[in-house]
């Protein structure tokens, strides 16, 4: 679980035969609680596994706005079959979004809910991809699935972690022994990512974690060590030094500062 600024919240190490959002409530409460004091207007995006009533009911009771995709089935197919038929005539060379809103109650569903659907016709292609959405947002249909969208950040992130940190290398034989590890992993991932958002330059700040971990973090260097001081030879290549000079007062800057006494 991500917040906007890409820190990694909370993840657990779970068995590989349960639903993916088995346990949710063990990573989602913690993160609510700590945000319930903090932040007024909070919101909740997610994938198809987290479509549960359970959660959405929980949400809702915490005055969170969701956007959750959920799977298509032939009453939601139903509901936008205008949509999904070929306009007649020759087909234009862009890319054309058409976009519904209608309400929708499930079997396990206590009440009706809002549903928004976004349709995409692409040049040459036979069926268009289709994506439906449960949320409480009050927002026009595109917009709440431009809302959605945005999630598809936190993928990018998963794949830094996975590239970067390599918290996927959980090779322990006892399962308690790789959770432990994926959360060391976790607390690697989520300093290099305040690295990058508290102290990189503007030239670096859409650097990924894999540039900085090679560029930055792994760096070959030659210490030279004299009486009173010590001196780091690097190569300009990776980062140039007035770069590199910037990045260390930015890191200095961080520390706080001492109190004048009264």
């Amino acid at each position: 679980m991500f917040n906007q600024f890409g820190d990694l919240e909370r993840c657990a190490l779970r068995l590989g035969n349960v639903h993916s959002a088995d346990g949710w409530r063990v990573v989602l409460k913690p993160v609510v609680a700590r945000y319930r004091e903090t932040t007024k207007r909070r919101y909740f995006r997610g994938d198809a596994a987290f479509a549960l009533p359970d959660l959405c009911k929980f949400l809702e009771a915490e005055s969170y706005k969701c956007v959750i995709r959920l799977k298509a089935n032939s009453v939601l197919q139903g509901r936008i079959a205008h949509l999904l038929k070929r306009p007649v005539g020759r087909p234009p060379n862009h890319l054309r979004r058409f976009h519904a809103s209608f309400t929708y109650q499930t079997g396990s569903w206590s009440r009706k809910r809002r549903v928004v659907v976004a349709v995409e016709w692409h040049p040459g292609e036979l069926y268009p991809p289709v994506g439906f959405l449960v949320t409480n947002l009050t927002r026009p249909a595109s917009k709440a699935v431009a809302f959605y969208n945005q999630r598809g950040t936190a993928e990018q992130w998963i794949k830094e972690g996975k590239n970067a940190v390599r918290w996927m290398r959980l090779s322990c034989h006892a399962m308690k022994a790789n959770a432990v590890h994926l959360q060391l992993h976790a607390l690697a991932y989520n300093l290099a990512n305040f690295l990058r958002t508290l102290v990189l330059p503007d030239e670096m700040a859409r650097w990924s974690l894999t540039t900085i971990r090679e560029k930055v973090v792994k760096i070959g260097t030659k210490v030279i060590a004299h009486a009173r001081y010590t001196v780091f030879q690097m190569a300009e290549v990776a980062v140039p030094r007035d770069l590199f000079r910037d990045l260390l007062e930015r890191i200095g800057n961080l520390r706080p500062r001492p109190v004048a006494p009264w």
